[in-house]
C-alpha cells in the first residue's frame, strides 16, 4: 500500500492558493478554423459591435490587417472617437519615455509633426536638419529681406511658430534624457 505523503507547500508562505488543485486551467483556443493556438486576442466581429473573436496572435494580425477602425463614422465622430481613445490609452506615452521608437514612429506629436510639414522635412528628421531647414527658409521669407509683402511676413511666422515648437519639444527631448 503506498504511502502518503505531506504536500511540498505546508509551511510559509504558501505556494500555491488555498483551494488551487492540480487541475488544467481551461484555455480558450484561437476562433479560426482549424487553428490549435491560444485564442488571446479580441477582435470585434463588426464595426461598432461589443461582440469578439479571439484570435491567436498571428490570426488577429492577419484579421486586422485590413480593418477600417473608423469605417462609418464622419469626421467629427472619428475625431471624438479618437480622443476618447486616447484618453483611455494615455499609458502607453511611457513608450516615448522608455525610447522604445526614434522620432517618426509614433513618438512625436500632431504638432510636431505639423510644424515638419511647414518647414519641408520628413517625420524622421533630426534637429539639425530643422535648424537647417528653418534658417534656409527664413532667409528666403525674411521681413528685411522682402520688406512691405504681407504673404512673406506670414510665412515667416509660421516658419517662427514650428521652430519653436521644434525646439521645445528636443528641448523636453534632451531633458528626459
Amino acid at each position: 500500500m503506498a504511502r502518503n505523503t505531506r504536500s511540498k507547500d505546508w509551511g510559509f508562505p504558501r505556494w500555491r492558493g488555498y483551494g488551487s488543485s492540480f487541475d488544467a486551467a481551461p484555455v480558450r483556443l484561437c476562433d479560426r478554423a482549424g487553428c490549435d493556438q491560444k485564442g488571446d486576442c479580441p477582435a470585434p466581429k463588426s464595426p461598432n459591435s461589443p461582440d469578439r473573436w479571439y484570435f491567436c496572435q498571428s490570426h488577429a494580425a492577419e484579421y486586422n490587417q485590413g480593418w477600417n477602425y473608423f469605417e462609418g463614422l464622419d469626421k467629427e465622430e472619428a475625431a471624438q472617437r479618437e480622443a476618447e481613445e486616447r484618453g483611455e490609452a494615455s499609458g502607453y506615452r511611457q513608450a516615448a519615455w522608455a525610447e522604445w521608437g526614434g522620432s517618426g514612429d509614433g513618438t512625436r506629436s500632431r504638432d510636431e509633426l505639423r510644424a515638419l510639414e511647414v518647414l519641408g522635412l520628413d517625420p524622421d528628421a533630426d534637429f539639425d536638419a530643422v535648424k537647417k531647414a528653418w534658417r534656409a527658409r527664413a532667409k528666403e521669407v525674411h521681413p528685411d529681406v522682402r520688406p512691405g509683402d504681407k504673404a512673406a511676413a506670414e510665412q515667416f511666422q509660421k516658419l517662427q511658430v514650428s521652430y519653436e515648437v521644434l525646439r521645445a519639444a528636443e528641448e523636453r527631448r534632451e531633458w528626459k534624457g
